[in-house]
């Protein structure tokens, strides 16, 4: 009964955001096992002793599918890699970098299924954890135990452990990318001067003698989605934003719009004020260099 209202919530939603004038493309998820940092993920999902994992994987899956939230299997994405060799055109890549890129999800979800064995008996504690796909920041996370059973039957344990708050679990997710969407995604940007460079953050700018620091802030306030943003720090040879928001859709591509877009159009705004500068994008850190 609570996925049924969570799908009228679902609709409902849609339709609230559809009057505002707001893009919503339908999310796709995929989940994915957990994976110790050194280890891979293929020999982590494929490993005999994570069918627990496995089952516990497939009923996250199945529960976003009845949610009516679009998922995309890792089995059938881990054989398109290998058939389209894409791992050997850049082995610098690691097979879950390589799933989460090539599939053009929007959320991962991370399956952690730990085997608790007691002389009272055994159980199995369920870790879920949900990652914007684009910039890796976490959306929502949730966990739960089993009952202590006398058995060996970890799979069970696992579904038994999801049980106690799988639903809520989805739910937050999914009003964590609706949150996402309305409200933006969050990036920062560095603004710093080239060495020897003749001018500051107080240099006067322009017919309007604005400060650089002061022009710059006022670019923001028109760009930034929804104005927002936040300023750490200004001194004479740097302004660090340490958040800024930008759409999470493109509104003219209807894909992710990405930081990159931004700072274009920045690079492009100092530059119609005689400005050179260069721009370095390193995931959702934006560093530009005056020149």
């Amino acid at each position: 009964m609570r996925i049924f209202h969570f799908v009228i919530i679902l609709l409902l939603t849609f339709d609230l955001f559809s009057q505002q004038d707001l893009i919503l493309v339908q999310p796709t998820i995929m989940v994915i096992p957990f994976v110790k940092e050194g280890k891979n993920l293929r020999s982590v999902f494929e490993n005999d002793s994570s069918q627990h994992v496995r089952v516990a994987m497939t009923k996250v899956k199945n529960a976003f599918d009845t949610a009516q939230i679009k998922t995309i299997d890792l089995k059938s994405m881990i054989q398109r890699i290998d058939n389209d060799r894409i791992l050997t055109h850049n082995s610098r890549s690691d097979l879950k970098s390589s799933v989460i890129h090539y599939s053009g999800i929007d959320i991962y979800v991370e399956v952690e299924a730990q085997v608790v064995e007691t002389s009272r008996g055994n159980s199995v504690t369920v870790i879920l954890n949900a990652y914007d796909a684009f910039s890796s920041h976490s959306l929502a996370n949730a966990s739960g135990n089993s009952p202590k059973f006398y058995t060996q039957n970890f799979e069970k344990l696992s579904e038994k452990a999801l049980n106690t708050f799988l639903e809520d679990f989805i739910i937050s997710t999914k009003t964590a990318l609706e949150d996402l969407v309305k409200n933006g995604r969050s990036i920062t940007l560095n603004i710093g001067m080239e060495e020897g460079v003749k001018m500051d953050m107080d240099t006067e700018i322009g017919e309007s003698e604005n400060l650089l620091s002061d022009a710059i802030e006022d670019w923001l306030e028109k760009n930034a989605y929804h104005s927002q943003f936040n300023i750490q720090g200004i001194t004479a040879s740097k302004m660090i934003i340490n958040e800024i928001k930008i759409p999470k859709i493109d509104p003219v591509t209807q894909r992710n719009y990405r930081p990159s877009k931004f700072a274009k159009a920045l690079v492009q705004y100092l530059e119609s004020l005689g400005i050179e500068c260069t721009r370095d994008i390193q995931g959702t850190n934006i560093f530009i260099t005056i020149q």
